[in-house]
């Protein structure tokens, strides 16, 4: 604590010397960067187009009899010019399976206020992925896990970044494709069977003969018959 005796004929505001100043963050840009898009935050009194270009992904899970319509619609900004971009704006959820109505409607009023703020939206692609259904998830035909619905949400959202140039994925270089295409010929080598019936002349399915031990005994006429050596059960 400071005590002044004296009366106080002025006064100044001391500023931060310019070298001082905290530098602002980078933030990648569409076509500059590996990663990201531009920042872009929405303005407070922006209002909804009266029309508004969008996307719609049919989701279809094992654990629901009814499929889910996720539809997520973008705001075109700048449009006509070379600064035109697309930025999620609203998303909505439909299905006929009601079970689940709260949480998305919940869900979804929630996704699309962070879409309006506008920012940096890639973060909820990582938070919907990273929820997990304590009953169990399930697997999609092409051999991929799902650890829940709100993941494979997570999952949808980050399609659309992507189809948008919001959100550019990594990809791997040369020697890393290079090296996969060479382990996973190596596995289906190893793999590869090697017994008899890897490769016959006779249709498939055809059974042992114990006459000439080839596989070429079929069902004709009612009748066991070998197509290799004649050999007939019928005589």
């Amino acid at each position: 604590m400071i005590k002044i005796d004296k009366k106080i004929v002025g006064y100044a505001v001391t500023r931060p010397e310019a070298g001082s100043k905290a530098a602002k963050p980078d933030y990648r840009r569409e076509g500059g960067g590996s990663s990201g898009a531009e920042i872009i935050r929405m303005h407070e009194k922006l209002e909804r187009p009266e029309v508004l270009v969008g996307s719609t992904y049919k989701v279809k899970t094992p654990i629901s009899d009814h499929a889910m319509y996720i539809t997520i619609n973008d705001i075109v900004l700048n449009q006509g010019t070379e600064h035109e971009k697309r930025r999620p704006f609203e998303i909505f959820i439909n299905s006929k399976n009601l079970d689940h109505y709260q949480w998305i409607v919940a869900l979804t009023r929630i996704i699309s206020a962070v879409f309006r703020k506008g920012g940096d939206v890639v973060f909820l692609v990582d938070e919907l992925k990273a929820v997990f259904d304590p009953r169990g998830g399930y697997w999609k035909p092409g051999g991929k896990y799902m650890p829940s619905i709100i993941a494979e949400l997570g999952y949808i959202v980050e399609k659309h970044l992507i189809s948008i140039g919001l959100l550019i994925l990594p990809e791997l270089d040369d020697s890393q494709k290079e090296l996969i295409e060479k382990k996973r010929a190596e596995y289906e080598e190893a793999k590869k069977q090697q017994d008899a019936f890897a490769d016959s002349d006779y249709p498939q399915g055809a059974q042992l003969c114990h006459k000439c031990n080839t596989a070429a005994v079929v069902q004709m006429d009612g009748c066991t018959t070998c197509l290799s050596c004649g050999d007939s059960m019928c005589g």
